[in-house]
């Protein structure tokens, strides 16, 4: 493996809900209208991931989304595929599988049981990029694996040949501008901020591309800050930052993560893009919130 390739490890992408019927079938119908309407805006998938439900998927529900979202990309996109189990054996397995399907990289978070010693992080994402068959990215998110990945770790692995980036949602403002530095000095190695409140001050110090779960309802918002960071236009980027809050404010204030996820589905299902039906444990919202959400969206639009 090796870095040369044909994917631009910058952009947004979005870390993609994953919708699914009452019976928890995977909805592939709307997994094809979601992936459409990223391509449509020049943004990608994540698929799996903390947003994506990933651990909830089994083997079999992730190979249909994974092969629904790729047909409807159509290669105008590239699709990320998340890896966020804690059996390597299996995470070897469906990363095979995710490249048959036209997956174009891989986002691989720590396992998440037991606490790990640096070398025990440093030699799972050395037997991750080793063996498999497309290009893989680190996945820090400490609010769900317990773990955050040491920077000495992280410039450790992206010496790596098959080791492209970094996707970190550690809400530390120090650490997203060492991990900014880092990828710099690196070279080929690239940086996605995963905190979508920090969207505009990271690529403002030379992040490479931003994460956001917003994106799923707003995407077209977060496609035209990723432009106007990129352009230097750091007025019309913050001005958009604190648009894209608002919308995250609705869905997430109040709320644990596994709340605010049932309710960005409740509202991308006022868009016709979802049902709002979530993968246990996880469950949904009740009808009362549901219809405040729903309001809110109406007061905020008005």
């Amino acid at each position: 493996m090796n870095k040369n390739r044909t994917v631009t490890y910058a952009g947004v992408v979005i870390p993609m809900i994953t919708p699914v019927h009452a019976d928890f079938a995977v909805d592939t119908a709307a997994v094809t209208r979601i992936a459409r309407r990223f391509a449509a805006c020049g943004v990608s998938p994540l698929l799996m991931g903390t947003t994506g439900e990933g651990n909830s998927l089994s083997a079999t529900q992730g190979l249909r989304l994974v092969e629904a979202a790729v047909a409807a990309a159509g290669g105008r996109i590239p699709v990320y595929a998340g890896l966020t189990g804690c059996c390597v054996s299996e995470q070897l397995a469906a990363a095979a599988h995710y490249a048959r399907l036209g997956v174009d990289v891989l986002v691989a978070t720590l396992p998440a049981y037991y606490a790990l010693t640096d070398a025990q992080m440093t030699g799972y994402y050395r037997t991750l990029a080793d063996a498999v068959p497309l290009p893989l990215m680190l996945y820090n998110i400490p609010s769900t694996t317990h773990l955050s990945i040491p920077l000495a770790v992280v410039e450790q692995l992206a010496a790596h040949p098959n080791i492209v980036g970094i996707k970190d949602s550690e809400r530390d403002a120090g650490r997203m501008e060492a991990c900014i530095a880092l990828a710099k000095r690196t070279g080929g190695f690239a940086y996605f901020c995963g905190w979508a409140a920090q969207s505009a001050a990271s690529l403002a110090l030379g992040g490479d591309g931003i994460v956001p779960s917003t994106g799923n309802y707003v995407p077209e918002l977060f496609a035209d800050l990723y432009r106007a960071a990129t352009a230097g236009n750091r007025a019309r980027a913050d001005e958009l930052q604190q648009t894209t809050d608002a919308v995250a404010r609705i869905y997430q204030e109040g709320r644990t993560l596994g709340q605010s996820l049932a309710a960005l589905k409740v509202m991308m299902s006022t868009q016709g893009l979802c049902e709002p039906y979530m993968l246990p444990p996880l469950t949904r919202l009740s009808a009362a919130d549901e219809e405040t959400i729903i309001l809110k969206l109406h007061t905020t639009h008005e």
